[in-house]
C-alpha cells in the first residue's frame, strides 16, 4: 500500500508545480505541441525517444527546481546569499537544459516537408485547425491564469 501511497504523493508533487508555477505550464504546453507537430515528421523510434528524454528531462528538471526553491524558502525567510545562490543555481539547471532541449528541437524540426505537411494538413483539415486554434486559446489562458492557490514566494531572490 505505500508503494500506491509513493505515486499519489508524486502526483501531488506535479500537480503543485502545474498549479504554483508558469514556467512548469510552459513547458508542458511546448511539450504538447513538439508533439502534436511530431507527426507530420519523418521520425523513427530513436526520434520519438530523443524527444521523450528531453521533453521529460525539462519538466523533471522544473519539479526540482521547484523543490529546491520550496524548501530554501521554508528553511530561510529572509535574505541570504547562499540560499540565493542554490535557488539561482537550481534555475540555471533548468535554463541549461530548456536551451538544449530548444536546440535540438530546432535540429529535429528544421525539415522544410514535415512543416508543409502540417500546413497542407491543416489548410484542408477546417476542424483540425479549429481544434488547434481552440488548443492555442487553451493553452494561453492554461499559462497565464493558475488554477489553484498561488504559492507564497520567498525573499530570497
Amino acid at each position: 500500500m505505500s508503494f500506491l501511497k509513493g505515486f499519489k504523493y508524486a502526483f501531488c508533487g506535479i500537480i503543485h508545480c502545474i498549479k504554483n508555477e508558469r514556467n512548469m505550464r510552459v513547458h508542458t504546453v511546448a511539450a504538447l505541441y513538439v508533439l502534436l507537430f511530431a507527426r507530420f515528421f519523418d521520425f523513427g523510434r530513436t526520434e520519438y525517444v530523443l524527444l521523450l528524454l528531453t521533453i521529460g528531462g525539462v519538466l523533471a528538471a522544473e519539479a526540482i527546481n521547484t523543490a529546491v526553491e520550496t524548501l530554501c524558502d521554508k528553511v530561510c525567510r529572509e535574505k541570504d546569499a547562499k540560499i540565493k545562490a542554490a535557488k539561482d543555481a537550481a534555475a540555471g539547471a533548468v535554463l541549461i537544459l530548456a536551451s538544449f532541449a530548444a536546440v535540438i528541437g530546432v535540429v529535429m524540426f528544421s525539415q522544410p516537408e514535415g512543416w508543409v505537411r502540417a500546413y497542407e494538413y491543416y489548410i484542408s483539415h477546417i476542424p483540425g485547425l479549429c481544434i488547434m486554434g481552440a488548443v492555442t486559446v487553451l493553452s494561453l489562458v492554461y499559462i497565464i491564469f493558475p488554477f489553484g492557490k498561488k504559492k507564497e514566494r520567498g525573499k530570497n531572490k
